[in-house]
């Protein structure tokens, strides 16, 4: 059975992101097929993957490596954003469906809940699938990528506290949503625009701390290998 790369892929770029591997460590092909339970095939292929997106250098006679981004790279990531949400929010406004607009309405309800609740976890974890929706809704699959790509590598490089009037950021979040099911592109951007600046104070740049790679074992899913 052959483990697709996209699955190895999406295991290492998990452990980048949350700390696993550190910036600068180097990642080899056997350590990562053993780590993963795979062959170095995929191991080999996925690394080309993050190499593009830049979570992976190569270095001559050093084989590859966790990406150091500087400090000015770091802000760059919350700069595209800024510019790509806005953008992606016009479109859902022009392009949504009903099924998206169905869950984005039914995950503002959870979080306007779950913010009256004081429950941070699943604020966050609401968050991220209120955007990741919001990019699908453009109807745009190049920017849905720049987009999660984007999600990535700002939870790599920064921590990002939840914010002190959690209700207001979910009124928010519904007022967008209400851009976009009229269609009216143009407030959609303006309010996403907005919000995506008021979230600036709550990212935190995350030091890396030398040491060595945890030894949690991460196993990739093989679900879909068997389909």
């Amino acid at each position: 059975m052959r483990i697709p790369a996209h699955s190895v892929c999406t295991a290492i770029r998990d452990d980048i992101v949350s700390g696993v591997f550190e910036r600068g460590s180097r990642l080899t092909e056997d350590q990562l097929a053993r780590r993963y339970g795979v062959s170095r095939v995929p191991i080999r292929e996925a690394l080309r993957t993050l190499e593009s997106e830049g979570f992976v250098v190569t270095r001559r006679h050093a084989g590859a490596h966790v990406a150091e981004p500087t400090e000015q790279e770091a802000a760059d990531l919350l700069d595209m954003r800024a510019l790509l949400e806005p953008l992606g929010a016009a479109r859902a406004a022009q392009r949504r469906t009903e099924a998206h607009l169905k869950v984005l309405r039914g995950l503002v309800r959870l979080g306007q809940e779950r913010a009256r609740r004081g429950q941070g976890e699943d604020l966050r974890s609401l968050g991220g699938w209120f955007h990741e929706t919001l990019a699908q809704a453009s109807g745009s699959p190049a920017l849905t990528a720049l987009l999660t790509q984007l999600r990535h590598k700002i939870a790599w490089m920064y921590a990002v506290e939840q914010p002190s009037q959690p209700v207001e950021a979910w009124a928010e979040h519904g007022a967008i949503v209400d851009a976009v099911a009229r269609g009216d592109a143009e407030r959609a951007r303006a309010l996403t625009s907005l919000h995506a600046e008021r979230s600036l104070s709550l990212h935190r740049l995350k030091r890396p701390e030398r040491g060595r790679v945890r030894v949690s074992q991460h196993v990739v899913n093989t679900a879909s290998a068997r389909n």
